[in-house]
């Protein structure tokens, strides 16, 4: 094969796959097909699944396509497909990409209006297919035991310096009592001219 067949990016279903990658590989990148089902596309169509996806032909691309948008024209068996029974139409269909998300969407509208049980569920952000809840599917915040009250801690009083120890440094001079009951100024400090008049 010559360099001008290969392209670096095939168009599937509006979805860019790098040519590099595996035909097997590079198909599950569409959502709504797995593995095992672009397996069954590839033995269906007799491609080689190991081939690069670059290297895949237009009217491969198109057939591939083709199979994609309707799986029971090459009889793929029901129970393949994931879209069975739709409530609408009634028939068995394999929805891709953007479909799925605006099915299951509607689905769930649905069952909102129609007031059921599963509705009421997806309505309060539960959980809808019996799981149980009591340890899982919380949300908002923790929740805990609250603590009755904090505690504080221990208030340590200042020790008082023993009668005639010195104080400590730092700390400032004691003042001392006379024999009369006036207390005395410490030593250095000087009198106001308001206490010495009072003398």
């Amino acid at each position: 094969m010559t360099t001008q067949e290969y392209k670096y990016i095939v168009r599937i279903v509006g979805n860019d796959i790098p040519g590099e990658r595996k035909i097997r590989i590079g198909l599950t990148q569409i959502r709504g097909i797995g593995y095992n089902f672009a397996n069954a596309i590839l033995d269906s169509l007799k491609i080689n699944p190991n081939t690069n996806v670059g290297y895949l032909s237009d009217s491969e691309v198109q057939s591939i396509e083709k199979i994609l948008k309707d799986p029971s024209a090459v009889n793929f068996p029901s129970w393949f497909l994931n879209r069975r029974k739709d409530v609408e139409t009634g028939k068995d269909t394999h929805l891709i990409t953007s479909d799925i998300a605006f099915t299951v969407r509607k689905d769930v509208e649905r069952e909102k209006a129609a007031n059921s049980w599963r509705g009421f569920r997806h309505t309060f952000g539960l959980k809808v297919r019996g799981q149980r809840t009591r340890t899982t599917g919380r949300k908002g915040g923790a929740v805990g035991v609250a603590k009755s009250g904090k505690v504080l801690p221990v208030k340590t009083e200042r020790a008082v310096p023993a009668e005639g120890a010195a104080p400590a440094e730092g700390a400032a001079p004691a003042e001392e009592a006379t024999a009369d009951g006036k207390k005395e100024a410490p030593a250095g400090k000087k009198e106001t001219p308001t206490e010495t008049k009072q003398k």
